[in-house]
């Protein structure tokens, strides 16, 4: 495993093209397939595009274009030194929608990119056709749990679920610890946090670790979460969060594993209080923090429902 690969080794082959779009100022690199309404999809942290590679598979086969992208910091996109903020973040997914050429897109996002869907229908509501999220409750659904139980001794509970959340705070350290050893941080993580019959684990911890070492990334990827924790003692977080109270409008679409230990079942079933329009929620057996890649054909079949409904 290269100590710092180029980003190109992102651009893995298959049945998707690649190509770079300019949104926002940034560049970012995106992989496509298929023809007709737009489905982009928004990977979570340590991962990049290549986590939506069964479902741009699936949903190109079910007639619609869809698009995986390497979010600002991570893969092959662009790695600025700022500009992780989620007011940042979601202008580039509403720029992006833009710059495909499309009015609106049909979002689905998975841990980070879940949040981030979430804050781009409060903020950008015209963009989004429907709202799909994989392990990744409203933001202020999530931040309420975690505050309710800081102060709880309890095993279990949101707070400690997220402890990963706040050992991001320190600076410089934990972008040396998950690159550490071929970045075997991820690999650790990544099975802490799967259910026990993902047979395809061993191939996405070495390509997400691969991707991690990738110059730039590491530090990239954990100032999504230093800006989330901040910023709620700053003014932008309040007017953040103000603005993230608006309800969403559009159908929206809720997955979730029953064994995911990032995740509690509390938490799951928060969001409610920010949806006014119709609303799924499921949740698959057996599986942990990334349904879409543990259990992609039942995934694929109640997202491709979703979005055809």
């Amino acid at each position: 495993m290269p100590a710092h690969p180029d980003p190109s080794v992102v651009r893995i082959d298959g049945p998707w093209a690649h190509r770079d779009v300019h949104a926002n100022g940034i560049r970012l690199h995106v992989a496509e397939t298929g023809e007709g309404p737009l489905v982009l999809l928004l990977h979570g942290f340590a991962g990049f595009w290549w986590s939506w590679r069964d479902q741009l598979t699936a949903l190109g086969d079910a007639g619609f274009r869809a698009v995986a992208v390497d979010l600002r910091g991570y893969g092959d996109s662009d790695k600025p030194p700022r500009g992780y903020d989620a007011w940042t973040l979601a202008g580039d997914v509403a720029g992006l929608v833009k710059s495909l050429g499309e009015p609106k897109a049909h979002l689905v996002g998975h841990d980070w990119g879940g949040q981030l869907a979430w804050a781009v229908a409060a903020l950008h509501p015209r963009v989004v056709q429907s709202l799909a999220t994989i392990s990744a409750p409203h933001p202020l659904a999530l931040r309420g749990q975690i505050r309710r139980t800081a102060l709880r001794r309890a095993p279990r509970n949101q707070a400690r679920a997220m402890r990963h959340l706040f050992g991001a705070q320190i600076p410089m350290l934990p972008e040396r610890r998950i690159t550490q050893d071929g970045a075997a941080l991820v690999e650790r993580r990544i099975r802490s946090w799967s259910g026990q019959y993902w047979s395809g684990l061993p191939e996405a911890a070495e390509r997400y670790r691969t991707a991690m070492l990738v110059p730039g990334t590491a530090h990239s990827s954990h100032e999504y979460y230093r800006w989330a924790a901040r910023s709620q003692l700053r003014s932008e977080g309040r007017r953040f969060t103000e603005a993230l109270a608006r309800k969403i409008e559009v159908p929206v679409f809720q997955l979730y594993g029953t064994d995911d230990p990032c995740v509690l079942p509390r938490t799951r079933t928060a969001s409610g209080p920010w949806i006014d329009g119709t609303a799924e929620h499921h949740e698959l057996p057996k599986v942990g923090h990334f349904p879409h890649e543990e259990a992609s054909a039942a995934t694929n079949a109640l997202l491709t429902a979703f979005i055809k409904g």
